[in-house]
């Protein structure tokens, strides 16, 4: 090619440039496109991601590499290299959130799951893990035809440490360990499975193939980011708001409660990315926690990038004070380790911070390091995606099938019964002429919760049902959600008297929880407790109650109410929840979900939101939180779920002690700590280099002694003895979802890793495993493991 035709050429080209994460066409644009530019050595690919990253952030002016610190980062024209969009969002399902992702394209929809807490319910790994792998293919279609980027800022695995949190629905529940499990499984799905550059993989694109360039295994097909690190609980709630809270944690509650899910994200999903959230952590603003980041990258091996939440590096200077100047806050978020801001505030005050000696430009190469790495590991600078591992994907593979069976397999298995009074449920259809049907949501297209997409094929409440019944009746009773007032209660008692089954439907809705809001109350909203009392007391026969949302609810009325027969939790459930909950109802499934979180009563609402501990002190009144630390009422507990059949354990196969100086020759005496030998009463777990040599399996028969078939949540707790201040009242140390039969058994296994699952934090935040009986629990059934020295 001539110089002057060349020439043309990327005057054309530079002039067509468009953001490659969000274009109108059909195709992202990319760099390293050649002939133009695929000389340069980051376009390499035979080369280390670490040598190209690095190449290329030698190649950068200031200006431009300031230019990159967005979530908008800027094109580098004269390196050919396009904008592109940090920010997308993908929490169960493709969401509108973020600019990041358009539906105005060759894609106008995409599969919808069930909220994130509904699936969690599910206590299903593989299902986790199939979720995350059926978004990672939308995503990466979308992404061919221009609408989508490759960074997606899911999974959100907060602990639902109170009721009130506008946005626990988003996350997998109140338990740390069950957090844990789903960021593992969810972005191991997401990023294109647990695989190794060279091998070959086969993951849901459907063919065998080998990941080009990737020498240091590596590769992403997507990037997931855990979030929101850490100890991002509270929207609004009193004077108390997210931008500027203080989240005072002690040591002993961020050992045990709020890092591991995040641990876990890191090393065993291998998450390409951490956002750190708006609060402060003890002073000090989580994106300004260098020993956070330090710790996640020493010790949990973190290779990725990490970005703020939006706007939270302003909020270090704005809203928390905690900086003296605009340039003091990017400096502070910087120099911590903070890569990239979701907004604008390091565009404009990265360059004042510098001139003023406050910000090296080794700390902005650092970051950018990171965040080309990422780029490069999703195969952004290996040329034409069309020709790349997943270029084969497109429209086609969006809203498949599949998909939209896996959506509704998982609010199938998600959903919980709470309440079956005399095995009401399920309705025999065969005997059911009339239905009515009540409630301001049953007739809502679509119960998705909070950051979703627009789905594949909605359905509602009311037309899930009416699939069952034929004549179906529908009234609102309340206007909305909110339900302030009564004027449609007599026509929902109008049709509810005239139908054989009645189906009121209550709960929340985005109006009552969401990001930026919290809840005052754990009562259904409004009037909803008066229309559900008003259609049982005037109907002759029981009624089923469905609750929607993703707080916990202090429904003790209905519970103790003999004319409620059955109630079912269905969270939001997803486009496909409407035919998941009529299968339950008329029994074409069998429910097997379990709460994930703790349901209070209304008086737990006197526990200020603001409190994070999580240990109960009865000396000042404080009950404590979650399962693990609560000592009162409880409306449900966690793990709670009901079936149509009832189920019988058995322990088959486990130790009755456990000898942790006869485990391994590296362990011996001398290594006890800080007593004498026959005042030991606890081991620190690192001091122990045997913790592998002591792990063991729990064989278990679970016998469905019920006249139905169905899959059923093996739960196996713990209780340690109580040897320090704050040990939990018990802890799940494993579980299993497995399908029964009726009248038979079924054999499942639960690998216990004593070091982990037998230990607890002391108050120093150290781990500790206590000598003596460690109980393991299924349901009634118990087994008592002796640790000894």
């Amino acid at each position: 090619m001539s110089t002057e035709w060349r020439f043309l050429f990327i005057c054309l080209f530079l002039q067509l440039l468009p953001l490659f994460s969000i274009s109108e066409s059909t195709h992202p644009q990319f760099p390293c496109m050649p002939p133009t530019n695929s000389d340069y050595p980051f376009c390499n690919t035979s080369l280390p991601i670490s040598t190209r990253a690095q190449s290329l952030v030698s190649l950068l002016t200031l200006s431009e590499k300031i230019q990159q610190l967005s979530d908008e980062a800027a094109a580098i024209s004269r390196l050919y290299i396009p904008a592109y969009e940090w920010w997308s969002e993908s929490l169960h399902g493709i969401a509108t959130n973020g600019p990041g992702v358009s539906f105005n394209g060759t894609v106008s929809a995409a599969t919808s799951f069930p909220q994130v807490l509904l699936t969690a319910a599910s206590f299903n790994r593989s299902l986790w893990f199939s979720i995350g792998s059926a978004i990672a293919v939308e995503a990466r279609a979308m992404y061919n035809v221009g609408q989508a980027g490759l960074t997606f800022w899911a999974p959100n695995i907060n602990i639902f440490r109170d009721p009130r949190w506008g946005r626990g629905q988003e996350t997998p529940g109140e338990d740390p360990m069950v957090a844990s499990a789903y960021a593992v499984e969810f972005v191991r799905g997401f990023q294109g499975g647990n695989w190794k550059g060279g091998d070959e993989i086969r993951g849901a694109v459907g063919k065998k193939r080998v990941l080009r360039g990737d020498s240091d295994g590596d590769g992403l097909m997507l990037s997931a980011c855990c979030k929101h690190l850490t100890a991002y609980d509270l929207e609004k709630w009193g004077n108390f708001s997210r931008y500027s809270f203080d989240a005072v944690v002690s040591n002993q509650d961020l050992e045990d409660t709020y890092q591991p899910p995040f641990r876990s994200c890191v090393q065993q999903g291998k998450a390409s990315c951490l956002m750190c959230s708006y609060n402060r952590v003890n002073g000090v603003p989580a994106c300004a926690r260098q020993d956070l980041f330090q710790k996640a990258k020493t010790e949990w091996g973190f290779k990725g990038y990490i970005t703020s939440d939006c706007d939270a590096v302003a909020t270090v200077y704005e809203y928390q004070h905690y900086a003296n100047s605009p340039e003091d806050a990017v400096a502070d978020v910087l120099k911590a380790g903070t890569d990239i801001n979701c907004g604008s505030y390091m565009l404009r005050h990265t360059q004042s911070a510098i001139d003023q000696g406050k910000v090296k430009e080794e700390d902005i190469d650092r970051a950018l390091f990171n965040l080309f790495s990422v780029q490069m590991r999703l195969g952004l600078f290996d040329g034409d995606p069309a020709n790349g591992l997943y270029g084969n994907l497109g429209p086609k593979d969006v809203c498949t099938k599949e998909h939209r069976t896996l959506a509704l397999e998982a609010a199938r298995q998600g959903i919980v019964l709470l309440k079956n009074d005399k095995k009401f449920l399920p309705l025999d259809k065969s005997r059911i002429s009339s239905l009515a049907i009540i409630g301001p949501q049953a007739d809502q297209p679509f119960l998705g919760g909070g950051y979703t997409g627009i789905p594949c094929k909605p359905e509602s409440l009311v037309e899930g049902l009416k699939t069952y019944v034929e004549k179906t009746s529908f009234a609102a009773g309340c206007v909305d959600v909110p339900c302030l007032s009564d004027t449609g209660f007599d026509e929902a008692v109008s049709i509810a008297r005239k139908a054989d089954i009645v189906v009121v439907v209550a709960g929340l809705d985005l109006s009552q929880e969401t990001e930026d809001h919290d809840r005052v109350s754990l009562l259904l909203p409004g009037k909803q407790m008066a229309l559900i009392s008003s259609v049982a007391s005037a109907i002759q026969k029981p009624l089923v109650l469905v609750l929607t949302g993703g707080g916990p609810l202090d429904v003790s009325f209905a519970e103790q109410d003999p004319r409620i027969a059955s109630i079912l939790w269905i969270g939001y459930p997803g486009e496909a929840g409407a035919k998941a909950l009529a299968e339950i109802i008329f029994g074409d499934f069998n429910p097997g979900g379990r709460l994930p979180m703790t349901w209070y009563p209304e008086s737990f609402t006197r526990v200020p939101m603001n409190d994070m501990n999580m240990r109960a002190d009865p000396y000042r009144g404080y009950p404590g939180r979650t399962y693990r630390f609560y000592i009162g009422h409880r409306v449900y507990g966690f793990g709670q779920g009901l079936s149509y059949t009832k189920f019988a354990y058995q322990f088959v196969s486990a130790p009755n002690k456990l000898n942790l100086l006869r485990s391994s020759d590296t362990v011996s005496s001398k290594n006890i700590p800080r007593q004498r030998r026959e005042e030991v009463n606890y081991f620190h777990i690192e001091e122990l280099d045997t913790c592998d040599s002591l792990r063991f399996h729990v064989e278990i028969s679970v016998t469905n002694v019920g006249d139905m078939d169905g899959s059923h949540v093996v739960m196996l707790f713990s209780r340690v003895p109580k040897i320090v201040k704050g040990t939990p009242e018990k802890q799940l140390i494993g579980f299993s979802r497995v399908h029964t039969v009726s009248r038979r058994s079924t054999k499942t296994s639960i690998m216990v890793d004593p070091c982990e699952h037998f230990s607890i934090a002391n108050e120093q935040g150290k781990r500790i495993m206590p000598l003596g009986d460690h109980t393991m629990m299924l349901g009634d059934v118990v087994h008592s493991v002796s640790v000894e020295i």
